[in-house]
């Protein structure tokens, strides 16, 4: 149900499309071909949306459960033991056929794939398939086929393979088997448009074969990429896998979180669609990569933001998120007929924040060209000339106000952070100048660096506050100038970064020592959960500082958050601990990656 905890799911993916799977065997999201797509099951937002489950008979808060993930990738295994016996419950979204290596994603068919296998003594299973498409407003026509079930509606079409006996029942297929011990049932659900033919059926042994394909081409992608042996590896190694799994393989774009609408505070309404890719996040993922696998998409990310982006010297400036296809129009609308997560509305699709102006994501994004510099085999004319154009706009648009990192919704002021990120960029640009082939602007961008430079020193210092502060001339907080040091502006042990080290620990935290992001007023209503990946950034400054003890406390503490999957959501609730925010969250699990490695070089 939509109420439920969000650390209950786990994530598949096939590098197109996201499920989330509940430890019932419900898939309770799912929204295809895209990322971006309505959501073809939608339970999670709201009770009639659309689930797909398959589970023992009984209560499932009765069940004994267990899930992993099988070695290198994102194939799930659910384990469940009953009175009467042992079921092995495997799910994934199919992965081209025999793909391997660098070309993870490429040819995937848009298909859930789901396995029931007795592994001791006997199972009863229920099955239940209630499709409804365009998030809940369409309830589809079903009707049962020789090999399984057909749903259409509007402009969408699934097909299920299965041998379970099904009965239509209120708009859903229900059925009932009994599995005895190494017997198996799969399902294979294919998502089509209504005005394409139906695919053909899958029959079982096609679909365990897919099953073990997929599960093979995960762990192949992870013995060609995957090479961190730091502390928290498993941990570094997981996150690069999910990070990996939010990322568009036919464009290389990168969205910040599989989900909308999952709240920052539960029955509030900070309530966003973050299926998109926001050239802050897709950098920082990106660069995080670097860290956690061998980031061979670099290539294709800038291509796609070059492509994305190509309006820039129109717009002058660069527009800060785009869809996972190069879509600049996110406009933000709200769907009234869903409940939304334990009643958090409005529910909401697009998002309003893609024509805000923040500068920030210059430095972001030459940042990563600048760290995976090796992995890009060497730069194209429009992609130089893109990446020069923008640190030229970084260089002419640094004193001037904006929305900064955290997309306020109110007047736009001199955010401390989006002024760092200026420098980081002209810094980048500086040093890529002989790649970037535009060595004769490397005396201009230095001499602007030096004046942003001289600024955040004197204005963005507060003798009140007693460290650096969210905007110039203010006093108010924020985690963000944790990044003083992280992006190298100031060394780690610089008196004026240990100083807001302490005053972020002081006065910036929860009772457990998570990190709020800031207390300030930002122009919404209601309140917000502290932040996974302030948290880390809080652990990889006390690394660069040297205080790797107190680092490894703050980081296991945030890791400590981790679902029994290894997935983070962006906030945890200050009062119950719970995961909030959109699941699985890329920002969390860049940070997790960053501050273990912070932790590994301080050592």
């Amino acid at each position: 149900m939509s109420d439920q905890p969000i650390a209950n799911h786990a994530m598949l993916s096939d590098c197109r499309s996201v499920a989330l799977v509940d430890r019932s065997g419900s898939i309770e999201w799912w929204c295809a071909p895209r990322f971006d797509s309505p959501s073809v099951f939608g339970r999670l937002l709201d009770h009639d949306a659309g689930h797909f489950s398959v589970r023992p008979t009984g209560d499932p808060a009765d069940l004994d459960v267990d899930r992993r993930y099988l070695e290198g990738g994102l194939v799930l295994v659910t384990t469940f033991r009953t009175p009467s016996g042992v079921l092995e419950l495997t799910d994934a979204l199919a992965m081209g056929e025999a793909v391997r290596r660098h070309d993870l994603g490429a040819g995937s068919p848009g298909v859930l794939l789901r396995r029931a296998r007795c592994v001791e003594g006997e199972i009863e299973l229920d099955v239940e398939l209630a499709p409804r498409f365009e998030y809940g407003l369409n309830t589809p026509l079903l009707r049962l086929t020789d090999g399984g079930l057909v749903a259409r509606g509007g402009a969408t079409s699934l097909r299920v393979s299965t041998t379970a006996p099904l009965r239509l029942e209120e708009a859903a297929a229900r059925g009932a088997v009994t599995l005895h011990r190494d017997e198996a049932i799969g399902f294979a659900a294919q998502h089509t448009s209504s005005w394409e033919p139906l695919p053909d059926p899958w029959s079982q042994p096609r679909i365990a074969y897919r099953l073990e394909d997929t599960a093979a081409a995960w762990q192949s992608w992870q013995a060609e990429h995957q090479r961190y042996e730091g502390p928290y590896a498993h941990a570094v190694m997981h996150s690069g896998r999910v990070l990996q799994g939010l990322t568009y393989q036919p464009t290389g774009a990168i969205v910040a979180a599989a989900t909308t609408s999952l709240p920052e505070m539960i029955g509030g309404s900070r309530n966003w669609d973050y299926r998109y890719t926001w050239v802050r996040d897709a950098s920082l993922t990106m660069d995080a990569l670097w860290v956690a696998a061998c980031p061979d998409e670099a290539g294709s990310f800038v291509d796609y933001l070059t492509t994305a982006a190509s309006s820039i010297h129109q717009r002058r400036e660069l527009q800060i998120m785009f869809g996972i296809t190069g879509e600049r129009d996110l406009s933000e609308r709200e769907l009234p007929h869903l409940e939304g997560w334990r009643g958090s509305r409005p529910v909401r699709v697009g998002n309003g924040a893609w024509d805000q102006r923040q500068l920030d994501v210059y430095g972001e994004l030459l940042a990563a060209v600048h760290r995976l510099r090796g992995q890009l085999d060497g730069l194209n004319p429009d992609q130089r000339r893109f990446l020069v154009s923008l640190a030229e706009t970084a260089a002419r648009v640094w004193s001037e106000t904006d929305q900064g990192i955290w997309e306020v919704r109110g007047p736009a002021r001199h955010y401390l952070y989006s002024k760092l990120m200026c420098w980081v960029a002209l810094d980048r640009a500086i040093d890529l100048a002989d790649v970037l082939e535009c060595s004769v602007k490397v005396d201009g961008w230095s001499r602007e660096r030096d004046r942003i430079r001289a600024a955040i020193l004197e204005q963005g210092w507060s003798d009140e506050a007693r460290a650096f502060t969210q905007t110039f001339g203010g006093t108010d907080l924020d985690a963000s100038n944790l990044m003083l040091s992280i992006v190298g502006f100031l060394p780690g042990d610089d008196e004026r970064v240990v100083a807001t080290i302490d005053a972020t620990q002081e006065r910036l935290t929860d009772e457990r020592g998570l990190v709020y992001r800031y207390v300030a007023h930002d122009g919404l209503d209601g309140e917000e959960g502290t932040f996974l990946l302030c948290t880390f950034w809080l652990a990889e400054a006390l690394a660069l500082a040297g205080c790797t003890d107190r680092a490894r406390e703050v980081f296991e503490l945030a890791a400590g958050f981790a679902n029994d999957v290894g997935l983070l959501s962006e906030e945890v609730d200050p009062g119950s601990g719970e995961l909030l925010g959109n699941f699985p969250q890329a920002f969390s699990h860049i940070g997790l990656v960053n501050a273990a490695w912070a932790i590994s070089q301080a050592q």
